[in-house]
């Protein structure tokens, strides 16, 4: 199911033992742009560091209720390597993280989600012979901190970074919506990453491989809800672009 990355911000997450905070922002990485982590706000639980939650833990979203479940209990979190709050998420916190938790670490493999495409399964474990696949070097960013960047066409800029359309089964980030009011006010537009050239973080400017009269002439994005695969198809047909569905279906052949 697709969401909204800001309609998630503010969901309480409820541990099996009890609420353990609500959804402040996402750190995804800038190669895959895949969630990596929901960071928390506890209010006055663990105030002293920042807690992290990656999508392994995630099992279900309840978005008329507005929380998130999350499969392991408040001791564990609690347990789990401490990151400073005034710190950037290192290489070395993340090997210790995924290590504590038992699961794989998303860097060591070709995939989405390293050895594997998806997600794993309930009860499969992190085995560290699974280290040194084809890694990557991955940087996680901020979807707060990302937001606005300036978003430019092969031929000029079309507008700004608004929002992200995340994939809750995969946590993938599907879309990046751009608000073209600077240039063509009134409109947004869901753009693919995979359409994505080149990224100048120094610049806040990510650079796309499609001109604006395509952009503008494409179909408009106005409610979450009418996303649907017709509107994804129409969509990708009209940049002449393969849907993610068609390039990940190749993965389970």
């Amino acid at each position: 199911m697709l969401n909204e990355a800001k309609a998630l911000q503010g969901f309480k997450l409820s541990s099996l033992d009890g609420e353990i905070g609500t959804v402040k922002e996402f750190y995804f990485d800038d190669h895959y742009w895949t969630i990596r982590y929901l960071v928390v706000d506890t209010g006055d639980w663990l105030t002293e560091r920042k807690v992290l939650i990656s999508p392994h833990a995630l099992r279900a979203i309840d978005r008329d209720n507005k929380f998130i479940e999350v499969n392991l209990t408040k001791k564990q979190i609690e347990d789990s390597p401490a990151l400073d709050t005034d710190k950037p998420v290192s290489r070395q916190f993340e090997e210790l993280y995924h290590g504590y938790f038992e699961w794989p670490g998303y860097w060591d493999g070709p995939n989405m989600w390293g050895v594997s495409p998806n997600l794993i399964d309930d009860g499969e474990k992190w085995n560290p012979s699974n280290f040194g696949v084809n890694p990557v070097d991955l940087h996680l960013r901020s979807t707060q901190d990302v937001s606005d960047h300036t978003i430019q066409a092969i031929d000029g800029e079309i507008g700004h970074i608004d929002d992200f359309v995340i994939d809750s089964k995969t946590w993938a980030i599907r879309y990046i919506i751009v608000d073209t009011m600077n240039w063509w006010p009134g409109k947004k537009v869901l753009v693919s990453p995979k359409w994505i050239e080149n990224i100048s973080w120094l610049e806040a400017k990510v650079y796309i491989d499609l001109s604006r009269n395509m952009i503008k002439e494409c179909p408009e994005y106005t409610k979450m809800y009418l996303v649907t695969r017709d509107f994804e198809d129409g969509l990708h047909r009209h940049y002449k672009r393969p849907g993610y569905w068609v390039d990940e279906s190749s993965n389970y052949m």
